[in-house]
């Protein structure tokens, strides 16, 4: 095992761990190699992630392996790195890294960083996006000459409507074209304009590029404009991607994207490209444009078509593939009407038995299944575990698959005027409309409820 490399950048010094170990075999290119080469094309690379908080994409087992995208800064490191505190709409938030020099790119590339994904917006305004970004991602078939010929459509998009196109490769199958704008619009305003953007291109071009939503109604090239939601990232220039051939993410002229191909920018090809002509992205720090201009086209163009909501969601038109054939999350038990869609049992197997205290005639139920054991229930003790009056029985439960309309209306049941204490309504309508955890399915006239409601009402059963 070799021994940490410290070596000085920008005033500082970065120690780099493991630096013989081999990230890119075919090219024998090891891990102080690639600090070496963002730190080669530094201008560059901080063009495109200075000052914006990033996602840590690290491949601490390497390339053939599965990366660990991290969002959350590592609670050991340098007093100089800088975070940013990103608040996500579940309620939670992370602090993420924010690169400011090439010291931090260093530090970063360390931890298994190969590719760089940093936010579209700056550590000081995190609501406002200063930059739009256009993914063009082919569907599997469609070869690269009618990728470059998609860019050039949204490149005229963009002109038309005050906005300068940057282009480079995405480092695999697809294309980038970023445009910066002034900070001034919300992630939803953005994102509207990048969707106005897909769609005037598939209007010029509709034989070349789409913008349907659904993967299954798509053909040719996707203009995906999903990429400018809130916390989505984007590899950033001069990233290099994970690939065996270690390809890069290559920053273009418009003049050169008719004949590129995306296998030639690699790692070494990039390197001599940069020290001998620089970045061609070297003024798009002040090219900012206003997004006026798409919103107004959005206007007029209207609404876009939306996802369908509800059973239609459900059609194997309106499906993603990644949820084709898989099992619907809750389901009607056969004869229920009413209430939210049942949930699937906690319990595979059944068994006929007559419930003994209220003579309802239902079965009762025993087997194993995800909350129970042998037995659903300890004998003796029914639905809860105490021993109150309006629980205890003798019997194992009530478990109709169906409660029939007499046993789940008021005063009905064999038993007039009495409700089966294991009537299975409660559970069946879980306003929640999921499974529940075996104790509530114990207690079916608490089920749905928090567990401050069913504390009080224990107490209030025991007296207290």
């Amino acid at each position: 095992m070799s021994k940490p490399a410290v070596i000085e950048v920008a005033g500082r010094e970065v120690t780099i761990t493991h630096p013989d170990r081999v990230v890119f075999a075919a090219g024998g290119h090891t891990k102080l190699d690639l600090v070496n080469y963002y730190l080669a094309v530094a201008e560059g690379a901080l063009r495109g992630v200075r000052g914006r908080p990033m996602v840590l994409k690290r491949f601490v087992k390497g390339i053939d392996e599965e990366a660990i995208w991290q969002k959350r800064a590592p609670t050991k490191r340098p007093d100089w790195i800088e975070v940013a505190e990103l608040k996500y709409a579940s309620g939670r938030s992370a602090e993420e890294v924010v690169v400011r020099d090439a010291a931090a790119l260093a530090w970063v590339v360390n931890l298994g960083c190969v590719d760089l994904n940093p936010h579209p917006v700056l550590a000081e305004d995190l609501d406002r996006p200063d930059e739009l970004r256009i993914d063009l991602d082919p569907v599997p078939g469609v070869e690269w000459r009618q990728i470059v010929e998609v860019a050039t459509v949204a490149k005229e998009v963009l002109s038309d409507h005050g906005l300068t196109g940057w282009p480079k490769t995405s480092g695999s199958r697809g294309f980038h074209i970023f445009a910066r704008i002034e900070p001034r619009w919300l992630y939803k305003d953005v994102r509207l304009a990048a969707e106005t953007v897909a769609r005037e291109v598939e209007n010029r071009a509709p034989d070349l590029a789409t913008s349907k939503w659904w993967k299954e109604e798509r053909q040719g090239v996707f203009v995906d404009f999903n990429q400018n939601a809130k916390d989505r990232t984007v590899a950033s220039a001069y990233s290099v991607r994970p690939v065996p051939d270690a390809r890069v993410s290559t920053p273009l002229a418009w003049d050169e994207v008719a004949d590129c191909r995306p296998d030639h920018f690699t790692l070494p090809v990039v390197l001599e490209r940069f020290q001998a002509g620089g970045d061609p992205w070297q003024g798009m720090d002040t090219s900012h444009g206003t997004l006026d201009g798409l919103l107004d086209l959005a206007k007029r163009l209207g609404p876009a078509e939306k996802p369908p909501k509800g059973p239609a969601a459900a059609s194997p038109r309106c499906r993603s593939s990644r949820s084709r054939g898989r099992r619907p999350r809750t389901r009607r038990w056969p004869g229920w009407s009413g209430g939210r869609p049942a949930t699937r049992p906690l319990w595979r197997s059944w068994s006929r038995r007559t419930c003994s205290s209220t003579g309802c005639g239902g079965a009762a139920r025993s087997g194993t299944g995800s909350g129970s054991t042998s037995s659903m229930y300890p004998r003796g003790s029914g639905p809860s575990r105490s021993r109150s009056r309006s629980t205890t029985t003798r019997g194992r439960g009530c478990a109709s698959r169906a409660p029939t309309a007499a046993a789940t209306e008021p005063g009905g049941g064999a038993a007039a005027g009495r409700r089966c204490p294991y009537d299975l309504r409660p559970w069946i309508t879980d306003r929640r409309g999921r499974g529940r955890h075996s104790r509530d399915i114990r207690r079916p006239a608490r089920a749905g409820l928090g567990h401050m409601d069913r504390r009080r009402m224990g107490r209030r059963r025991r007296g207290r």
